[in-house]
C-alpha cells in the first residue's frame, strides 16, 4: 500500500491530537485527590499506550510524509 501526503498528514494529525488530549488527561489526574491507588494504575497504563500508539502514528506519519515528497519530486 503506498501512503499519499494526505494520509502522512492524517497520521500526523492523529498522533498530535493524541498527545495534547493526553497531556491534558495527565493533568487532570495530577490535580485530582482521593482516589484508590488501583485508579492511578489503571489510568497511567491507559496514558502510557496511548502515548506509545501516538509515537507510533507520528513515526509512520513524517516517514510516509517524506517518501511521498520522495517520490513527487522525482
Amino acid at each position: 500500500m503506498k501512503l499519499e501526503r494526505k494520509h502522512a498528514l492524517v497520521l500526523l494529525g492523529i498522533a498530535i491530537w493524541t498527545v495534547v488530549t493526553y497531556l491534558r488527561f495527565i493533568k487532570a489526574l495530577v490535580d485530582t485527590e482521593d482516589r484508590p491507588t488501583g485508579y492511578y494504575v489503571a489510568h497511567t497504563i491507559l496514558i502510557v499506550v496511548n502515548l506509545v500508539i501516538a509515537a507510533v502514528l507520528g513515526t509512520w506519519g513524517v516517514r510516509a510524509y517524506k517518501a511521498a515528497k520522495v517520490t513527487s519530486s522525482s
